[in-house]
């Protein structure tokens, strides 16, 4: 089987070859650009600066060479602009608060206070406030919140749409050259048009505007999701006109080349719990997701993809219902998230993109065999039968050992090697 074979198989819940992997492939799935660096260094590959493709969690950009030396079976493919409103175009280079050079987009502006926090701006202009601060001691940027006093009399559902808007030529043109890339590359294409986030809290805030208007504190979003929840349809509403509008002629541009698409990183799990209940889920959310997860399967052949982090097990039913074809992390470290458990009930109906070891306590802080040993158990319950891509829970963190990242590598080969065998 070709790469984009093992992958296309696994969707379709039938057992590859061999266990695919993503690392890269979404805003959900990638590695810390530190770690990008430290794989680099660890496989004797050109000596070079790692691209910051996604600055607001600072993840590294993994070039072919390493993709290969990694077993890496997935492409992905993502927005012209980043979380910050800036385009991915025309680097230089920039040193992090831990002393590595990287490469960052012209765009990528930032200002150091006395302290050491270093603060980014939206569209990379400084006349602006900033919208994200990455502490002195940090990784990654955490969001400004810049919510204008609310008038309830004056609260306009447009103002939280302001940044849904019909996609550009110039905009379509880039993502079918990004498209035909990744395709000719042999791995299997996951894409990231955006737009479809209802509700995602990390874009809520706007960090890409220079002065978002409408409801953009995250509490009075969470509190507004129960107490104006005409309003937050209103905006639901309007944002899935435009999504499927843009849904379109994105499909016109870039043809069925893409096997899955990433159509939201809404969470709805905490560690023990959720964010709201099923029956919120289901009459605030759900329809939106089916509108757009209907018209994808029924005008193209794409996959659609469904990031919630947490204890997400009693919503799995309703993101099967509403069209979801792949969850992703899998966090199975949460409250009722045994994989066991997980692959009985769903393992035929939704596939599992992630859940293959744990980034909160083994990856980071285990030894080199206890990542061998999740890995392996983790690849002989999901792996059973199809439906399963593997990857981390959630993107691999800053300061996780380099010989801990090479382990769980290796760790895989074994298990599609064993995989193999009993066939």
């Amino acid at each position: 089987m070709t790469r984009r074979d093992t992958v296309v198989a696994a969707l379709s819940h039938k057992a590859p070859d061999r266990i695919p992997v993503d690392f890269g492939g979404t805003p959900t799935t990638g590695m810390h650009v530190s770690c990008v660096a430290a794989l680099r260094e660890r496989f004797g590959l050109e000596r070079r600066p790692v691209k910051v493709h996604e600055p607001y969690q600072m993840l590294g950009w993994i070039d072919d060479d390493l993709k290969e030396a990694l077993g890496i079976d997935v492409e992905g493919v993502f927005p012209w602009k980043t979380m910050f409103g800036f385009p991915n175009e025309r680097w230089k280079t920039w040193r992090t608060p831990q002393g590595l050079e990287v490469l960052v987009s012209e765009g990528f502006v930032t200002t150091e206070d006395a302290r050491g926090d270093v603060y980014i701006y939206p569209e990379g202009d400084r006349t602006a406030p900033p919208s994200a601060k990455m502490p002195r001691e940090s990784f990654f940027f955490d969001t400004l919140i810049r919510q204008e006093p609310i008038d309830e009399d004056r609260l306009d559902p447009a103002d939280n749409t302001e940044e849904f808007g019909p996609i550009t030529d110039l905009e379509l043109a880039r993502f079918q050259s990004e498209v035909e890339r990744a395709a000719s590359t042999g791995r299997a294409v996951i894409a990231t048009f955006g737009g479809t986030a209802f509700g995602d809290i990390a874009l809520v805030p706007a960090p890409f505007l220079k002065r978002p208007r409408g409801i953009r504190d995250i509490a009075e979003w969470y509190v507004s999701t129960l107490t104006r929840r005409p309003y937050i349809h209103r905006v639901f509403e309007r944002q899935c006109e435009v999504a499927l509008a843009n849904l379109e002629r994105i499909h016109e541009a870039v043809g069925d080349a893409v096997d899955a698409v990433f159509i939201c990183g809404t969470d709805f799990g905490t560690q023990r719990s959720s964010f709201c209940s099923v029956e919120a889920f289901r009459e605030l959310y759900m329809p939106y997701y089916a509108r757009v997860n209907g018209w994808i399967h029924r005008c193209t052949r794409w996959r659609t993809f469904k990031h919630s982090c947490g204890a997400v097990e009693k919503f799995i039913e309703s993101f099967i219902e509403a069209g979801f074809d792949i969850l992703n992390p899998v966090q199975c470290s949460a409250a009722g998230m045994e994989p066991e458990k997980l692959k009985e009930r769903y393992g035929d109906r939704i596939v599992f993109w992630g859940g293959g070891i744990d980034t909160q306590r083994v990856l980071p802080f285990g030894t080199p065999v206890e990542v061998r040993e999740q890995v392996l158990r983790r690849c002989e319950v999901f792996g059973r039968g199809g439906g399963f891509v593997f990857n981390s829970v959630h993107n691999i963190q800053a300061m996780t050992p380099v010989e801990n990242i090479v382990a769980m590598f290796d760790a895989v080969r074994e298990a599609s090697s064993a995989a193999s065998r009993r066939r």
